[in-house]
């Protein structure tokens, strides 16, 4: 296993032995993501298509013999929190941020994987409240060090996603699918994974040579444990009930319309979102294979329009910065609104020789309502999540 590289490791590592004295002996990387296409269709059984990036969550840690659990957030300001890993988990009233932490303890506990007590130091670069899944690569950079340091050999990548996907559904409260943490997990370098969010099942699809993955932060923060998302969701399990399936990614085009009568409008217009949506992913992934960059920027305006119209979660910051790049790009390429909505990033694709304009037309004619400029990253599909050993051998 490649060993863990980044420009975080030595704040992290003094920062560990800063406030536990002796140094940690795993290492833990897990990265963030950006989704390309296939947006709120995991929670619905359908297919989504994003990859790893270099943004990532690092975790420091070493065992325990007493139980406990002594966790200092590096960049929160050093925050700390403790708990036993032994005994009943509850929520943090004061260290919120440490319901992360402790709802993958207690997922350990539920799976009888009888969880040791640890010293973890945290930090990352994956920014917070901006849709690029910072929560899931912290989840999963915690479970990779516990099934590091543990030799818990039971846990492959699959698993640590689904037992991080139940830390933030049942103990965090957010209803999320398992994209963020399936790709946190099981990322490939200089690919997207076409994921299908009810098998598990993941097809690797290369990224065009020469093409850029741009993010562009709209500086509007959004938090997914709000009512708005959790309500989508509600909203989508209401439509599938209707149309007596286990999910929206079980009802074909072709019924949507006949079928509706009956259904609330709000929640149609949420199931064919869906619906549409899981059809441009899977066609999306075929233009990526091939290389079509205009067919998949069609796909990405069509996917964009759709979250607006049915799904109601972008914002008119994200629609103009949307607008903007879909300009400076032009019909070899496309950008849409990234993540579970209400603020965050756009996502654009486009060919690199085009990425100096597209900064300038966004550093020109954009500004978020409070005045910020937006940030801008061209970022690299990564590999997925990784643990080693400390110090290297």
């Amino acid at each position: 296993m490649p060993a863990i590289t980044s420009p975080l490791l030595p704040a992290l590592l003094a920062g560990f032995q800063t406030h536990f004295g002796p140094a940690p002996t795993t290492l833990a990387r897990a990265p963030g993501r950006v989704n390309l296409i296939g947006e709120h269709t995991d929670y619905n059984g359908g297919f989504v298509l994003p990859c790893a990036i270099d943004f990532h969550t690092l975790v420091a840690a070493r065992p325990r013999s007493d139980g406990q659990v002594r966790v200092v957030a590096l960049d929160l300001g050093g925050a700390t929190d403790s708990f036993r890993a032994n005994a009943t988990i509850v929520h943090s009233r004061t260290a919120p941020w440490s319901n992360y932490v402790r709802g993958v303890v207690r997922e350990l506990q539920l799976a009888d994987l009888a969880p040791q007590g640890a010293d973890i130091a945290i930090t990352g670069n994956v920014p917070r409240g901006a849709g690029l899944s910072s929560s899931a690569a912290l989840e999963v950079a915690l479970l990779q060090a516990w099934r590091h340091q543990q030799g818990l050999h039971t846990l492959d990548a699959t698993r640590v996603a689904q037992l991080a996907q139940r830390a933030e559904n049942d103990f965090v409260g957010c209803h999320c699918g398992i994209m963020d943490q399936l790709i946190s997990a099981r990322g490939q370098a200089g690919h997207a994974l076409l994921l299908d969010c009810r098998s598990l099942q993941a097809q690797p699809v290369p990224l065009p040579a020469g093409m850029a993955v741009m993010i562009v932060h709209s500086q509007v923060r959004r938090g997914l444990v709000d009512s708005a998302y959790n309500e989508r969701r509600a909203q989508c399990e209401t439509a599938a009930r209707h149309f007596a399936v286990a999910a929206l990614r079980d009802v074909p085009l072709a019924q949507l319309q006949p079928g509706a009568a009956g259904l609330d409008p709000l929640a149609w217009r949420r199931a064919r979102h869906v619906v549409t949506e899981n059809d441009r992913t899977e066609a999306a992934a075929r233009a990526l294979a091939a290389g079509d960059l205009a067919a998949m920027g069609r796909l990405m305006a069509e996917s964009h329009v759709s979250m607006r119209d049915d799904f109601a979660i972008t914002v008119p910051a994200i629609d103009q910065l949307v607008d903007i790049l879909q300009q400076a790009i032009g019909p070899a390429g496309g950008a849409r609104m990234t993540g579970g909505g209400f603020g965050g990033c756009v996502v654009a694709l486009l060919p690199q020789q085009q990425v100096a304009a597209a900064r300038d037309a966004v550093a020109r004619q954009y500004r978020a309502p409070d005045g910020a400029p937006a940030l801008v990253w061209v970022c690299e599909a990564q590999a997925g999540a990784q643990a080693v050993a400390w110090p290297l051998a």
